[in-house]
């Protein structure tokens, strides 16, 4: 098995949020990186349904970049 790359990165959680997976990391005697890394393992292929912000319909401002 490949080394895993231990890279920091900061993250930053609404404060109520924060809380919620201190506590199941708590509960499940976890740290919070493996609760969150595990989050997204779960989550990934749903948020990967979400449309990018370059894929709004009907954007206004979407006019080729010239004036009126």
């Amino acid at each position: 098995m490949a080394a895993a790359d231990k890279r920091k990165q900061s993250l930053y959680f609404p404060e109520d949020m924060l809380k919620e997976i201190q506590d199941e990391a708590n509960r499940q005697d976890r740290s919070l990186s493996w609760i969150v890394q595990q989050a997204w393992r779960i989550a990934r292929g749903e948020i990967k349904k979400f449309p990018s912000v370059n894929d709004v319909i009907g954007d206004d401002n979407d006019d080729g970049g010239g004036g009126e």
